[in-house]
């Protein structure tokens, strides 16, 4: 898309000589931290308008098994701004995750604004992808949960701006990123420098947390023999050398046995020794019961008393002696000193202080380690977090790290494709993420029964997702819901194509069928769902333009989060249904009509009765002569309630 500056130098030229000179107040004394891109120079994306966006439901696209009484899963096809829109008016702070993989902006035609393809040498091009997603991102921002999360792909290249557009949207939000390898061999660039790691920025509200791993509890065990039961070995050195903390460089010994320990001089204890402090002190006991008191942790004395340090078994002949200075320089020379027992490196070196001490002593081999039980470690401590580094499936990982972190994994990118032509027959979308990236972040991310919305959804391969961790979480789980968001793709080049219909609601529907040989997925998995295309209508035309499905279809979507089974075709359409309440849509006041409401009200009694109606005076003067209390609603303000051309600002 071209453009030229003479919009702008018009309006400069149209400006008053006292509006130039607050212009150009602001331009020198607005904020410069941060990030900024020509929002006022580019074509505005056109689904900015003020339009009413209803969703007009497909039965024959959607997918729905017998004894589907609702849709709690929705394809909606059309710009993802629209969907957006709509979402807000009727999902607002029900969605618990959110996953996009957005366009990457690479300018290899990998994405469509207004109707084009943006391509390298578009002169707006990163502007319009920063206006294209902050558009979409702060309608979004409103559809989270109080303890909502959204989790979002994306190259190295375009890291660095959409990370300060998410902070900009989703300012104090930002939890961190995920890395995963996305290849294993390189692109042969002429600098010797390969590509082969994408990110995923995570951005939560307070409430969020991930799932975590429950930590493995093989690893606490009892070789001693304690009565508090299992323990694990926990590290008793910091990574502080000698010379960073001289106070925590001291010998520790065992009272048992009498054998004594070196400190490793570059990794110095963690706890302080009350030995120490008081040989700081001088002996003055007030200066030594405050720094006492000012420890976060027990002293490594108070730790031995308790029986909190391990220290490993060591046989008679292993225990080292030397009877003179000289023998312990000595052996020091030849290597023949205490070392650690892994990596061999000496824990006594001639150039440490307080050598002479060693003279004599009996030094023991192995290391000591703290002891944390079981049955002490608070219920929030007994998951391993969430680690942020995404490995490989056959990926070598040390042991301390899978028992620290919850390490997810994952296949590489090029198998993603395989995975579409597996289920579609063909390679019918470019690009897709692995089925295993999206499923084992959801994993992580949500819960059974959360709703998980993808605006950008592709293939569908985030819905895979959804109905295979549905399967995995077993009966009596109630299931997680997918909202799927997609565009035709359609172009001036390419009228008829319609990536929604027949690449992603495609695939959802073979792979809840089943596929290759793999199972489907049941209604009580979430094997269904509705699809929506969308409508535009003139906010003045609402009234004689939407029809009574598009009505039924958006007030189930806003009072259940789900989409009918059936098209509204009588006048009387319930629409939403409780044990104590009931939302029903009156299309008008015919006597036939009112019969029909009057007879639904009869029939349930005990509920609180609802009606949307064109006519909502004149309903509730007959519903009151009746003896029925109702609420009433206007039709138009059900249609048109939370929608708007923009939303809310994210700058405001």
């Amino acid at each position: 898309m071209s453009t030229t500056s003479t919009p702008l130098l018009q309006r400069l030229k149209d400006l008053s000589a006292p509006e130039l000179r607050r212009l150009l107040t602001e331009q020198l004394t607005k904020q410069k931290l941060g990030l900024t891109w020509e929002r006022d120079a580019i074509a505005h994306d056109r689904a900015l308008n003020a339009d009413v966006v209803l969703p007009r439901l497909l039965p024959e696209v959607s997918h729905t098994p017998e004894g589907c009484e609702l849709h709690s899963n929705l394809i909606i096809e059309g710009d993802n701004f629209d969907a957006l829109r709509l979402l807000r008016a009727t999902h607002a702070g029900k969605i618990r995750v959110i996953y996009i993989d957005p366009p990457y902006n690479t300018g290899n035609k990998d994405w469509v604004y207004n109707d084009q393809y943006v391509g390298a040498n578009d002169r707006w091009r990163h502007s319009q992808w920063l206006e294209f997603l902050y558009q979409r991102l702060s309608l979004a921002r409103d559809l989270l949960t109080s303890d909502g999360v959204i989790l979002v792909s994306i190259n190295d290249e375009n890291r660095a701006r959409l990370e300060l557009l998410m902070d900009e949207v989703f300012p104090g939000r930002r939890l961190g990123s995920l890395v995963w390898r996305t290849k294993d061999t390189g692109n042969d660039l002429a600098q010797r420098f390969s590509h082969v790691h994408e990110h995923v920025l995570v951005y939560a509200n307070g409430g969020f947390s991930f799932n975590g791993r429950p930590t493995d509890r093989s690893k606490f065990r009892n070789p001693d023999n304690d009565p508090r039961g299992e323990w694990s070995p926990q590290p008793l050195t910091a990574n502080k050398s000698l010379f960073e903390r001289p106070n925590t460089y001291y010998p520790i010994q065992n009272p048992e046995t009498g054998y004594w320990y070196p400190c490793d001089p570059d990794s110095t204890w963690r706890f302080a020794s009350e030995a120490v402090i008081r040989r700081l002190c001088n002996g003055d006991e007030t200066a030594v019961q405050a720094m006492l008191a000012g420890l976060r942790s027990d002293t490594m004395e108070a730790l031995i008393t308790k029986r909190l340090i391990y220290f490993p078994p060591c046989k008679p002949e292993e225990v080292m002696h030397f009877a003179t200075k000289a023998d312990l320089l000595a052996a020091l020379k030849a290597g023949k000193g205490p070392v650690l027992p892994k990596k061999k490196i000496p824990l006594l070196r001639a150039d440490l202080p307080d050598l002479d001490f060693w003279v004599g002593k009996p030094i023991a081999t192995g290391r000591p380690s703290r002891k944390e039980h079981w049955t002490a470690r608070p219920e929030s401590e007994r998951l391993a977090p969430l680690g942020s580094w995404i490995a490989g499936m056959n990926e070598d990982v040390e042991d301390d790290e899978l028992e620290q972190l919850l390490l997810l994994r994952t296949t590489r990118g090029g198998v993603a494709t395989e995975e579409v032509k597996n289920v579609l027959g063909s390679k019918a979308f470019p690009y897709p993420k692995p089925l295993s990236l999206i499923k084992n972040l959801l994993a992580q991310a949500s819960r059974p029964g959360d709703t998980v919305l993808d605006f950008f959804a592709g293939s569908g391969t985030t819905g895979q997702a959804v109905l295979e961790l549905n399967a995995e979480d077993g009966e009596g789980q109630p299931p997680r819901r997918f909202i799927l968001c997609s565009s035709t793709e359609a172009t001036a080049k390419e009228p008829a194509k319609n990536l929604c219909r027949d690449v992603c609601a495609e695939r959802l529907r073979r792979v809840i069928a089943g596929y290759g040989g793999k199972p489907g997925h049941a209604l009580a998995q979430g094997g269904e769902f509705a699809y929506l295309q969308l409508d535009k209508i003139d906010g003045a035309d609402v009234l004689l333009d939407a029809t009574a499905q598009h009505a039924a279809t958006l007030l189930s979507m806003r009072n259940m989060a789900a989409a009918p089974v059936e098209q509204a075709q009588a006048a009387i359409t319930v629409v939403a249904q409780q044990a104590d309440w009931l939302l029903v849509l009156c299309q008008d006041t015919e006597p036939a009509t009112l019969a029909a409401l009057h007879a639904l009200h009869q029939q349930h009694r005990e509920a609180r009765l609802s009606v949307v109606t064109p006519r909502p005076k004149a309903l509730a003067l007959w519903l009151a002569e009746q003896g029925i209390d109702a609420h009433t609603q206007a039709l138009h303000e059900a249609l048109t309630l939370g929608q708007g051309g923009r939303g809310r600002s994210a700058r405001a």
